[in-house]
């Protein structure tokens, strides 16, 4: 067997594989130099040359790992805002979000404001885990294990909504992307209901 290697990349596999062979063989390898110069290995002890001591190699088994050096642990500043710190979603959810209203829908003067709020969260929710609606950054109603919410009677103007993910110890693990809602409703300044004329 003879090798002439042109890199350092070769070096280093021809290394290890002759290190495979010496653990497995007790093969004794021999370095010499050709006529131009180049290094090479062998196994044959009549090209002459002088013969290498290589070290073992380490082998670690699959499926194991070797501790990690352990540093001191590093300060962090904390986040300005709650939704910093949450804005990835919590595994096992790759979707977090409120489906229904559609960010900057109105929010129509005759349904008083009233409004059903659908979320979006694949996989499905876990049965430990609860969800809670905020508006305007205000909790709307308890934490429940539901997907589907009502808010009843929206005070009139822009609202923000956003929903928060609580898991089995009650602690908030994820908040979804604020949706903008504008709220119609009647009000006593106005001479007539502009969607209903009659």
């Amino acid at each position: 067997m003879t090798v002439s290697p042109k890199s350092s990349a070769c070096w280093v596999l021809l290394i290890s594989l002759l290190c495979a062979g010496l653990n497995a063989q007790a093969t004794s390898i021999y370095r010499t130099t050709d006529a131009q110069g180049n290094v090479v290995f062998t196994d044959n002890p009549e090209r002459g040359g002088e013969q290498v001591e290589l070290n073992p190699l380490t082998v670690v088994p699959s499926g194991q790992r070797a501790p990690a050096p352990q540093s001191a642990p590093e300060a962090t500043a904390p986040s300005s805002s709650p939704s910093e710190s949450l804005s990835s979603p919590f595994m096992p959810y790759s979707t977090f979000r409120i489906a229904s209203p559609r960010n900057e829908e109105t929010l129509q003067t005759g349904e008083a404001g009233n409004l059903q709020v659908e979320l979006g969260i694949e996989p499905a929710l876990r049965e430990d885990h609860r969800v809670r609606l905020l508006v305007d950054g205000a909790v709307s109603q308890s934490a429940m294990h539901s997907d589907v919410f009502m808010i009843g009677n929206l005070e009139r103007g822009e609202r923000v909504l956003q929903a928060e993910l609580l898991d089995a110890s009650g602690e908030v693990r994820h908040r979804s992307a604020p949706v903008t809602l504008y709220v119609q409703r009647a009000s006593v300044n106005l001479p007539q209901n502009p969607n209903n004329p009659n």
